[in-house]
């Protein structure tokens, strides 16, 4: 069983500092427009402190939101970009299945069939199983990767086909542009652990719902959310 979250020598109430991430990784917010948010109802916290609540709780939240249930069915979308962390480059490998939702992302400084086979080893061993079949662009490290990882899943290679994986990327890209930028590739490991666990749970599903049904969905993750954070009424 997962321990709860431990909020000791913090002088602010978990409910606080639940909000504040909350806030933070979900929406398209500086830090700075978080603290002027907060202290609109009355919470004088700085931009440093949220930024030091995110680097600590973030992940620990996303560590203990539930993960959707793997299928055999599966299709996981593979692809990379590029992140400048100051002036160097490094690449975030990324997988989200068939309906958008991010399975894990990876920071890595090589762009290469080792990098690639990182990726899939790490994937094989958080979803316990393998996809029916993966799609990823053109760079032949994902078919080298893919035959000495899981020789016997089916591979489309296409530009066309991994529109899935290139449209999740766009919501992370908005975040970099609003923070100026990751300052360390730990950094923009640990935000993108917390920003990702926060978008799979409260973005809907591509289905067409109801208004009602719209609401009961974000009232259900917000619930979801903190009962990871602990803050529970």
């Amino acid at each position: 069983m997962t321990k709860p979250v431990s909020y000791k020598r913090h002088r602010f109430p978990p409910q606080i500092i639940a909000h504040a991430v909350w806030l933070y990784v979900r929406f398209p917010l500086s830090l700075r427009l978080v603290e002027e948010m907060l202290l609109e109802r009355g919470i004088i916290v700085s931009y440093e402190t949220i930024r030091r609540w995110g680097r600590k709780f973030g992940p620990e939240y996303a560590r203990r939101l539930r993960r959707k249930r793997p299928c055999p069915t599966d299709i996981w979308h593979l692809d990379e970009v590029v992140v400048s962390i100051t002036g160097k480059k490094h690449w975030l490998w990324r997988a989200v299945d068939q309906d958008g939702y991010v399975l894990d992302e990876i920071v890595q400084n090589h762009r290469n069939t080792k990098a690639a086979k990182r990726l899939l080893a790490r994937l094989m061993k958080k979803q316990g199983m393998v996809p029916e079949r993966i799609v990823t662009d053109k760079p032949p490290s994902y078919g080298a990767a893919r035959r000495q990882v899981m020789p016997k899943v089916e591979h489309r290679s296409h530009k066309g086909l991994n529109n899935r994986a290139e449209n999740s990327h766009v919501p992370l890209r908005k975040r970099e542009r609003m923070m100026q930028g990751f300052r360390s590739p730990g950094g923009l490991q640990r935000f993108t652990s917390a920003f990702s666990a926060a978008r799979n749970l409260f973005v809907l599903p591509h289905s067409r719902r109801s208004v009602l049904a719209t609401h009961l969905h974000r009232l259900q993750a917000m619930a979801t959310w903190k009962a990871a954070a602990g803050v529970l009424a």
